[in-house]
């Protein structure tokens, strides 16, 4: 969704790293459009869409494709997020993926289809295979460092037991993959039918250490509450936003048809809708809006092929509504 949103811990601590790496502070937040009292508390939420822009300036800052892959790798994810506690305090590796995908969205919003777990474990054979079930959008960024995170926490805690032995993806090589045999240590398939880390199965029976059972109920207790508190700002019209990404591209959307795959007829949209004081037009309009900031925040699509994945006919069409969006075109706004 466009305004999926994450906690501030993530791009806090990547701000600190991107500093030491030489990039200026200021410049990152102002691209990201943040401030130091938006990243003070690390369960705050913040858009999805900032910290990727934080993320693309510390590149750019710094000349490295592979600034957010060693920042995982050389980080702690206990400090960023109630969720790293969770997993830490959890009796084994199973059980801390299901805490994992339990509180998943405490770190950020990662819709995934049919409504199942983000990371489930899969046999084939002797091999265990972790599997991210992200949908595959073709970008390498979000899946190395999501299996970058496991393998940096376990180099940690048992760096006498390898976690990973082997990882397949689905992305084409990107421009840092001279690096992953030094990062990953580990074969890499690219261009894989799917995004999975193959783990020693010695970690599906393994206890972790020390008994937790009256921390890890307290660190639950606050992650239940603020899933309750990120529950309350969900709205009918993030629903409708949500099926409205699958076929943005197309340009025209059908109220009937999206009211249609939400179970509802074409006056029940409507009304509940009006009951949030928006119309379906207003909501695509706005969706539009949202998405082309998120796209050329990122800078890894022109503004021609971000006319096209926002679904407008042509360019020019694009052009004018981001004028009346912004009250400038697409080309002078990235200059700014």
């Amino acid at each position: 969704m466009s305004d999926q949103t994450m906690a501030a811990g993530f791009a806090s601590a990547f701000l600190d790293y991107a500093v030491a790496e030489g990039a200026p502070r200021r410049s990152l937040l102002e691209a990201a459009r943040l401030t130091d009292e938006d990243l003070a508390d690390q369960d705050t939420r913040i858009p999805v869409s900032s910290y990727q822009a934080l993320i693309a300036a510390g590149i750019e800052a710094t000349a490295d494709t592979s600034l957010l892959l060693r920042h995982v790798l050389e980080t702690r994810l206990e400090t960023m997020s109630i969720v790293g506690q969770i997993v830490h305090a959890s009796t084994s590796f199973p059980h801390s993926l299901g805490q994992l995908n339990r509180y998943a969205r405490l770190m950020a919003d990662v819709p995934v289809p049919g409504g199942r777990d983000r990371f489930t474990l899969e046999r084939d054979g002797e091999a265990v295979w972790l599997v991210d079930h992200r949908p595959c959008d073709g970008s390498w960024m979000a899946t190395e460092t999501s299996f970058a995170r496991f393998i940096s926490e376990f180099r940690r805690s048992a760096p006498e037991h390898p976690f990973e032995q082997a990882l397949e993806v689905t992305y084409a090589p990107p421009p840092h993959a001279n690096r992953y045999p030094e990062l990953f240590r580990v074969p890499v398939t690219f261009r894989a039918g799917r995004n999975a880390l193959r783990i020693d199965p010695v970690w599906l029976d393994a206890t972790f250490d020390g008994g937790k059972e009256y921390v890890f109920g307290i660190f639950t207790r606050h992650a239940d509450a603020l899933l309750d508190e990120i529950a309350t700002c969900d709205t009918f019209r993030s629903a409708v936003e949500e099926r409205m990404l699958a076929d943005l591209h197309e340009g025209t959307l059908s109220m009937d048809r999206i009211a249609r795959d939400l179970g509802m007829s074409r006056q029940t949209l409507y009304r509940r809708l009006k009951d949030e004081g928006v119309t379906f037009a207003q909501v695509h309009d706005d969706l539009r809006h949202r998405m082309a900031m998120d796209y050329l925040s990122a800078r890894k699509v022109s503004v021609g092929e971000t006319a096209y994945l926002l679904g407008f006919s042509e360019a020019s069409a694009f052009v004018r509504a981001f004028r009346r969006w912004t009250g400038a075109s697409p080309t002078a706004w990235l200059g700014n």
